[in-house]
């Protein structure tokens, strides 16, 4: 249990860190916040082994598949804090993580599968983590590209100095994650079509019916935005709309059925 709280803990520091230098002209981002930033990420990969690689299954309860995704969108925009002007996202990122490990260590939940008699399985549950991760951080871009709107109509851009990327960049990045979010999406219902037999039975309708809802809106967003340069605000409501429902898509019944009623 002590180690889900150090994993909190460092995340949280991370996000401190980087809050506390948002301002600073040598920018957010120095070799302490990276230090607490990977031992949160490697405390989190061993508590994702512990809890989720059990015998003689695996457990893919809410929390863990929650914690899971987590781990993966911070570890993705971590690596990407190297290259691209994302410490603005990161205190989000890093708080959200440290909630969803909390949630993990004090809500017990538990759905053991066996995955391992199922590889079909295997692929459309990777490719739909994928694909949600991926639209995840596509959602975490449209937010920060309404921020950085925000500011510019408001003439208030050089208050954060160089931790605010381009408007540009930021919006050529939402539109790439958008374009593999989208293709994994396909993918990932493709998949369970072909795949599993209930994809539109009980239990699974709700599911299947938010994901096809969520993955036309990306589809219709892209069109637009070839088509017709579609850009700005419709964009950003679209995104993070299709996030919306994809979350209740993917988390909704299970939250009832493995933490409200369990």
């Amino acid at each position: 249990m002590w180690l889900y709280w150090l994993v909190v803990l460092a995340y949280i520091g991370a996000a401190a860190s980087i809050s506390t230098r948002l301002f600073h002209q040598q920018g957010p981002m120095h070799r302490f916040t990276y230090l607490l930033a990977v031992g949160a990420l490697v405390g989190h990969m061993l508590l994702l082994r512990d809890t989720i690689l059990i015998a003689p299954g695996q457990d893919l309860s809410i929390t863990n598949v929650a914690s899971l995704i987590a781990w993966v969108i911070t570890i993705s925009m971590t690596l990407a804090s190297f290259s691209l002007q994302n410490a603005l996202m990161l205190p989000m990122v890093y708080g959200f993580s440290a909630l969803i490990v909390a949630m993990q260590a004090l809500i017990p939940a538990h759905h053991i599968m066996h995955l391992q008699l199922q590889p079909a399985l295997i692929s459309h549950i990777t490719i739909a983590l994928l694909a949600y991760g991926c639209l995840v951080i596509a959602f975490l871009y449209a937010l920060q590209l309404s921020y950085i709107n925000f500011r510019l109509k408001h003439h208030q851009s050089s208050l954060l100095h160089s931790s605010l990327p381009p408007l540009m960049t930021v919006e050529a990045g939402l539109f790439k994650l958008l374009q593999v979010g989208t293709l994994l999406l396909t993918l990932s219902l493709l998949t369970g079509f072909v795949f599993l037999d209930n994809m539109l039975g009980s239990g699974q309708a709700h599911k299947t019916i938010l994901s096809i809802i969520a993955w036309l809106i990306y589809v219709i967003l892209l069109a637009g935005h070839r088509l017709y340069g579609w850009r700005g605000r419709p964009v950003i409501i679209a995104t993070i709309t299709g996030a919306i429902l994809l979350s209740l898509a993917y988390f909704g019944s299970r939250f009832v059925k493995q933490v409200i009623l369990a």
